[in-house]
């Protein structure tokens, strides 16, 4: 018989692409926090002692780019050149728009409910019962790795480790009642004279071991460490970094269709950002009200229309009732009018940081209370289609 493997992976905070998605996070926090009505589109882009910040921003206040830039550096631990970028040496250029008007117009309606997307595009948002968190098990493990080694370096427990880490889990999913850990990944920036000994062993006992075993699964899988066999030199230093370029790592690690439009550097009428957070929103009171093992809802806009001009739900066979009726209610329980999104969810007065969605995933979060993950809709989905629990 022949083995169904799937893998996913996820990378840490120190990675050159999440520094230029935290960047470009921070401005649109910094924004938000000056302006609710704020435009933002910020890209970023990172390289050896540089930094470049780009974008559209309409904003009522004055941005401190720089400093915002440097302090997410220094906040990673981006100290010096030698760790890969120096957050107080590093060359910063700024080269910032406002927001062409031909896009405002279709934005801004007057009434908040019936503003415009920002833009045309597809989003999706998907939920499985697989895991605690309705999430994959693959990008789940992968991103518990990265955060797990990143907070242990953070604290000063694991010695001689650097901001730049990946992460990569493969799982076995032969049998769907029993699925199992093959192989566990882990590439870690370290010191130059670190003991690279010290560091596997660090590695497999205090972080792989122990995270796969929160999860309740096996602990006998094949473990590969740093496969090039050294890994001093990391972040934009190693690699240029780019916003929006880890759009698999910031949704399901590939167990869903994915739209194409990044996250990061967006305010919330970017249907981009909001659209798919809604998306997971609806798939994962879905899935909870036991409507489906697993749910992938699609959304699609036009630029300048509040309503959705399409909306689908894909159970995979593993739906309870018909696909139309859970479809019917979904219609019925859910808004998903770019206004209505940020409304409910308040994303231009968030009680989160956007900045801290940037890195390990925007979904199934169990250290962040987001209000996309919340299932609160459960009751009324069960109501419409008449079950009682």
């Amino acid at each position: 018989m022949q083995r169904k493997l799937f893998t996913s992976e996820s990378v840490s905070e120190g990675h050159p692409d999440k520094v230029a998605d935290q960047i470009a996070d921070a401005i649109l926090d910094e924004c938000l926090r000056l302006d609710p009505h704020a435009h933002v589109a910020c890209e970023v882009f990172t390289t050896r002692e540089y930094v470049l910040i780009g974008g559209e921003i309409t904003c009522q206040g004055d941005i401190d780019y720089e400093g915002i830039a440097r302090d997410v550096l220094r906040s990673i631990g981006y100290t010096s050149p030698e760790k890969g970028i120096g957050a107080d040496t590093c060359q910063i250029d700024v080269r910032v728009q406002k927001q062409s008007p031909d896009i405002a117009q279709g934005v801004d309606k007057g009434d908040p409910l019936e503003q415009g997307a920002g833009d045309q595009g597809i989003m999706f948002g998907y939920a499985t019962k697989e895991s605690e968190g309705y999430m994959p098990l693959p990008i789940s493990i992968a991103h518990k790795l990265v955060r797990t080694a990143s907070n242990l370096r953070k604290s000063g427990v694991f010695l001689h480790a650097r901001p730049d880490m990946k992460s990569q889990v493969t799982i076995d999913y032969t049998n769907l009642n029993q699925p199992r850990i093959v192989t566990v990944l882990m590439s870690v920036q370290h010191d130059d004279d670190a003991d690279l000994d010290e560091l596997r062993s660090f590695i497999k006992d205090r972080i792989m071991i122990p995270v796969a075993a929160s999860f309740g699964l096996n602990t006998d899988f094949e473990i590969l460490i740093n496969p090039t066999g050294r890994f001093a030199i990391g972040g934009p230093a190693g690699d240029t970094g780019l916003t929006g370029r880890k759009l698999i790592v910031d949704t399901y690690g590939g167990s869903s269709r994915h739209g194409g439009g990044a996250f990061s550097g967006k305010d919330p009428s970017k249907v981009d950002r909001s659209a798919s957070y809604y998306a997971r929103y609806i798939a994962k009171n879905v899935v909870a009200a036991g409507l489906a093992d697993k749910a992938e809802i699609q959304l699609s806009y036009a630029i300048g229309v509040a309503r959705p001009l399409s909306i689908l739900i894909d159970t995979f066979g593993t739906a309870k009732v018909p696909e139309s009726q859970i479809l019917d209610a979904v219609l019925k329980v859910f808004d998903a009018r770019p206004g209505a999104i940020i409304q409910q969810f308040d994303l231009t007065h968030p009680c989160f940081r956007y900045r801290d969605t940037a890195i390990y995933g925007c979904f199934g979060r169990p250290d962040l209370d987001l209000p996309w993950e919340r299932l609160d809709k459960v009751e009324a989905l069960q109501k419409e289609l008449g079950i009682t629990r």
